[in-house]
């Protein structure tokens, strides 16, 4: 009987895609259950399987795995997004398969309970408050100290966060967030957090392992769109050492340890601060960046630990990897997009991809859904990495048609009188 792999929802950036061909390296065959097979990419790999079902109704997907066991052994479960994770977590524990705790799981995901617990074990982060309402919001931002990051309490992508440096400027996006246009996944709570300046770095951990840490930069604020990101960080030991150190207080702290876990800081005047802390792998191009810069494959190992194999987390080199996003410079339809092949043909370009196809309509919202697409490089140190990575970016470009303006849809539908 195979083996199958069942991975719950999935990514439009390539991660699902990426646990979907690892898992058919280790000889398993990739099942994915979604309530929208067709929104992701990876479904069409081939000889990958997909099954349209509730990912929210936890009864629904245990009825579904039972039947699946009549046709494959079902090696583990995973998933490589936030709000799937912890379901996937679930049905491990159902069917008795290694997996992380779901409970750690669930309280991780809501940024104020993880808050909480990280400050009672003497973890650094933000000081931040959690409102229910616009009220509550005006006041905690007048309590903490303009300016302030002002955000759902469950969300991922940094969508629905913003940088607020007025009073007016917390209004607003507190109006945009309660107003209907935010789509909440859960009960509208907003969490009003003090802003932590400095350089960002993250932290990839498999198990209670720091295998890696990057530097990253976002865009321009107030919104944190990530720009690029470097592997590995430029830190002196004792930097390494002290986000390493912070990194294994937040596993103890959140119940965590079990599988991947992505971390980001802020090096602030306190040293590094937490950000926010992930149950899963950081999302794509993370892992392929890892591998490059160290000869860890982080999925494999995920997958390996999920099917209770034991993983290999030794490093086999020390290079210098490096992405640069793609990023949308205007709202409007996207008439062309290209020259990847030219990029990707760059000698140490490792991986070109293009997250959005010829006459997308393109409405920037301050997140993640910004990229365009993102290009790879990788060398023997930072300088060459640097200038490989530019040398690939000069050779993309793409053309963005504004939206007409009021003016212009008035013309436009004015009726045209003979002269």
């Amino acid at each position: 009987m195979a083996r199958a792999l069942i991975q719950l929802g999935g990514t439009t950036m390539g991660s699902s895609l990426l646990y979907v061909q690892a898992a058919q390296r280790l000889g398993l065959q990739p099942i994915t259950l979604s309530a929208d097979p067709t929104r992701y990419d990876h479904f069409a790999a081939k000889g990958a399987e997909a099954i349209r079902v509730d990912t929210d109704d936890l009864d629904a997907l245990i009825r579904e795995c039972s039947r699946l066991r009549a046709t494959y052994g079902i090696a583990g479960f995973t998933s490589a997004a936030d709000s799937f994770y912890a379901t996937a977590s679930e049905l491990c524990r159902h069917f008795d398969l290694p997996g992380p705790n779901p409970e750690a799981i669930e309280q991780c995901c809501d940024k104020y309970t993880q808050r909480q617990l990280l400050a009672a074990s003497g973890v650094p982060v933000p000081a931040y408050r959690l409102a229910a309402n616009a009220a509550e919001v005006e006041n905690f931002a007048v309590e903490i100290g303009l300016p302030v990051i002002v955000k759902p309490a469950v969300g991922s992508g940094s969508v629905g966060v913003r940088l607020c440096r007025t009073g007016d400027e917390v209004v607003e996006h507190t109006n945009y967030l309660l107003g209907g246009q935010h789509i909440w996944r859960s009960e509208p709570r907003i969490l009003v957090e003090e802003f932590a300046e400095g350089p960002v770095y993250g932290a990839d951990i498999m198990g209670n392992e720091v295998i890696a840490i990057c530097s990253s930069d976002f865009g321009p604020p107030p919104h944190f769109v990530y720009r690029g990101c470097t592997y590995p960080a430029l830190l002196s030991d004792d930097e390494h050492e002290r986000i390493a150190d912070v990194s294994l207080s937040c596993l103890r702290a959140l119940g965590l340890g079990w599988g991947p876990t992505g971390i980001e800081f802020r090096w602030t005047k306190r040293g590094p601060v937490v950000i926010e802390v992930n149950p899963r792998l950081h999302g794509s191009p993370t892992p392929q960046m890892v591998d490059l810069a160290y000869g860890v494959d982080l999925i494999t190992a995920h997958i390996k630990l999920a099917i209770g194999e034991e993983c290999n987390l030794r490093k086999n080199h020390s290079r210098t990897a490096a992405a640069r996003f793609l990023v949308a410079d205007r709202d409007g339809t996207l008439d062309w997009i290209g020259g990847d092949s030219q990029a990707a043909a760059v000698p140490g370009v490792a991986e070109v991809k293009f997250y959005v196809q010829p006459k997308t309509t393109i409405v920037r919202t301050g997140d993640y859904r910004d990229c365009l697409g993102h290009v790879i490089a990788a060398s023997s140190n930072l300088p060459r990495t640097e200038t490989i990575l530019q040398r690939a970016i000069d050779l993309i470009g793409w053309s963005i048609t504004p939206f007409p303006t009021v003016d212009e849809q008035k013309q436009c539908a004015a009726p045209h009188l003979p002269d």
